[in-house]
């Protein structure tokens, strides 16, 4: 059976055709929660005296932002290290507004406090207490923020990072403790 084709004319309804089915197909999830714990209007700052170089190591997620009233999932935590050629990786898995959500790959940093994640965006240093043991990270969007710390988190840090996120716009009574 000879192979059918179409005329010429026919082509640019059919690509649009084609992009409107892959439109209306099933889309990966988002890797992070779309809700925003942080007022629009509102100024975020980043710590513009981080040294990205203080935070190699592991770290324990101590708290996050959640719509709900507990947390979904397991707490997380990141581990930051080096690649020979002396740049930052990461390897996060972290429970962002009850959802359990990974990366891995190169950070490269963008600012002062500032850093990009594949996978998740943006990361902003908002806080690092001054022996980098707990470090609160939010986002310019406020979709997601949480605390990760190198132990056990004391209450009085987890009332610092609480202030700092409060301070930056986020609503504090979102964020929960593991």
């Amino acid at each position: 059976m000879p192979a059918m084709t179409l005329p010429r004319r026919f082509a640019p309804a059919l690509a649009g055709l084609v992009l409107l089915l892959q439109a209306c197909g099933p889309r990966a999830p988002d890797p992070v929660s779309r809700t925003v714990f942080r007022s629009a209007g509102a100024g975020i700052w980043s710590a513009a005296a981080f040294q990205p170089a203080r935070i190699e190591g592991d770290w324990h997620q101590a708290a996050g932002f959640t719509a709900g009233a507990a947390q979904g999932c397991a707490p997380g935590g990141a581990v930051f290290s080096r690649n020979a050629a002396g740049g930052l990786l990461v390897k996060a898995r972290l429970c962002l507004d009850g959802r359990e959500v990974t990366a891995s790959g190169p950070v490269t940093l963008t600012g002062p406090g500032r850093f990009t994640v594949r996978g998740m965006g943006e990361w902003w240093v908002i806080w690092v207490d001054s022996g980098y043991r707990t470090l609160a990270i939010a986002t310019p969007k406020g979709e997601f923020g949480f605390v990760l710390d190198r132990g056990r988190i004391g209450p009085d840090r987890l009332r610092a990072a609480a202030e700092i996120f409060d301070f930056n716009g986020y609503a504090k009574d979102r964020l929960k403790p593991f």
